[in-house]
């Protein structure tokens, strides 16, 4: 009978050699971290200064400023209003911020219509604008 296919040569071992070197822990120097000191200098990367996973340092414990700018309160007033964040008064609307769920006020955009603002906080360009627009910008306390 002819034979088909001859085996490949030097495939058998898979790159051990014999198979009984790679039997248990011993071929590789134990298991884990077992024998990571001197031996052919084979420490993990954290002993070298590479960090584990996971967050270091320290992050700012300054919370996140929600702002708004002056032109979404002139153009969403009425919105703010049926959501009773603002109200509406015979000179002007008179608006809410904190109870809107914002810290600071914008100067993006600006007002074409009294709207007095009560904020924790404005940007120096929305007290310009605010002033501007002759109503006077309100800080709360928190």
């Amino acid at each position: 009978m002819v034979k088909r296919r001859s085996k490949k040569s030097k495939s058998g071992s898979h790159g051990y050699g014999s198979s009984k070197k790679n039997r248990g822990a011993g071929n590789r120097g134990g298991r884990g971290n077992a024998g990571s000191g001197k031996k052919g200098q084979s420490k993990k990367m954290t002993d070298e200064g590479v960090q584990e996973m996971g967050e270091h340092g320290f992050s700012s414990r300054q919370e996140p400023q929600d702002g708004i700018n002056l032109r979404d309160i002139d153009q969403r007033i009425q919105e703010f209003i049926d959501q009773g964040v603002a109200e509406e008064k015979e000179d002007g609307y008179v608006f809410h911020a904190d109870e809107a769920g914002y810290d600071k006020i914008l100067g993006g955009g600006k007002l074409t219509r009294e709207i007095e603002i009560r904020a924790e906080s404005f940007s120096d360009s929305a007290r310009e604008k605010i002033e501007e627009a002759g109503v006077e910008p309100v800080t709360i306390e928190d």
